[in-house]
């Protein structure tokens, strides 16, 4: 049995992440509760130097990622400061993605048990730091999404290879809307594993500190309560394998199915580039053969927004201004030429990610 560390050894703070061993496991938390725990760069390092760590530690066999307050896990990365570094090169935000995208192909490779307690609001950056890990747990108030298309931008953080191994086109609807989903359909889509109700996640983390995460995780799963997309499932795999996103929208509109129409129209609201990269990005994705792969392939993506018009202006419209009025260039589906989407799968200036085979 590994020699423990205190149990009464106080965290310690790395950027906006509290730090702690206690018996067997590693704790995490992201600790920006005012921002959800909206992920930065340092956030990023710290979280990497908690995992190199706690890697090799023989005292630690599991580790364990929250987030404070009462609002959720983490609530993506930091848009106000990509909005701003967008409006200079957007250099900071390429490397900020560097190694973020590094340290989500780092967590769904750890060595030892990594769980992410999912509960709340989970959404982009916050994806990439739980649902790559070992043991994914929701709760009723969970409230996971990749809503990137609203902003102009694509989603990443390995989000198109988690949406693109959904069932059907379960992942095609999730990544083009951008749509929140509960426990459920969280794991139906396959992006967590089990559920835990929000009141016992203490006694979760408590048991985890003493117990191996399998025994630990079957003294609080219980089912969650129904999701919707199972019921949703004939007419979204109908309508999203269509080859375009305009033919995407005319099945939505042409299938007589009342909620079908209601997703054609909150398309229709989203970036009319994001949404043709973003599917362009996600149908790539599933041809390539590893994580590695496909976040190379998003970041060639999202640098490519970086630089471009809508991302910066869908954070403006979304959360800078907040008129909810973006006014995307091109304006529509039709206007946006394949030159366009050609420019997401290019090698950005700085050069590739580099994580997946040369």
């Amino acid at each position: 049995m590994p020699a423990e560390h205190p149990a009464d050894a106080p965290a310690d703070r790395d950027a906006d992440v509290l730090r702690r061993v206690e018996g067997r496991a590693g704790l995490l938390t992201l600790d920006r509760p005012r921002a959800i725990n909206a992920l930065t760069h340092p956030m990023v390092r710290a979280l990497d130097a908690a995992l190199t760590a706690w890697e090799h530690d023989p005292a630690v066999t599991t580790v364990v990622l929250r987030g404070a307050g009462e609002r959720g896990l983490c609530a993506g990365g930091d848009i106000r400061a990509i909005h701003e570094d967008a409006l200079a090169d957007g250099t900071a935000t390429a490397a900020f993605w560097r190694d973020e995208y590094r340290l989500n192909a780092r967590i769904a490779r750890y060595p030892k048990p990594y769980v992410a307690f999912m509960d709340g609001i989970v959404m982009g950056g916050g994806v990439g730091v739980s649902a790559h890990g070992s043991v994914r747990v929701v709760t009723e108030r969970s409230r996971i999404a990749m809503p990137e298309t609203g902003i102009g931008f694509v989603p990443d953080v390995g989000g198109t290879f988690l949406l693109g191994r959904a069932p059907g086109e379960l992942g095609t609807h999730l990544a083009l809307t951008g749509g929140q989903i509960g426990a459920a359909d969280a794991l139906l889509t396959g992006l967590a594993d089990h559920h835990v109700p929000a009141g016992a996640l203490d006694a979760l983390a408590a048991d985890l500190t003493r117990l191996p995460a399998d025994e630990a995780l079957a003294r609080h799963t219980t089912p969650p309560a129904p999701g919707v997309l199972a019921e949703q499932r004939e007419w979204i795999d109908a309508c999203y394998s269509a080859p375009t996103v305009e033919e995407i929208v005319d099945r939505l509109f042409d299938s007589g199915v009342p909620s079908a129409k209601e997703t054609a129209t909150t398309l229709l609201a989203k970036s009319p580039t994001a949404l043709k990269a973003t599917l362009a990005v996600l149908r790539a994705g599933r041809a390539l053969g590893s994580l590695e792969a496909v976040l190379d392939l998003e970041y060639r993506a999202s640098c490519a927004a970086v630089t471009g018009h809508d991302l910066v202006e869908g954070i403006r419209a979304q959360v800078v201004d907040k008129d909810r009025n973006p006014r995307w260039r091109p304006a529509t589906l039709a206007e946006v030429t394949d030159a366009d989407v050609a420019r997401y799968f290019t090698p950005p200036p700085g050069g590739d990610l580099g994580l997946g085979p040369g």
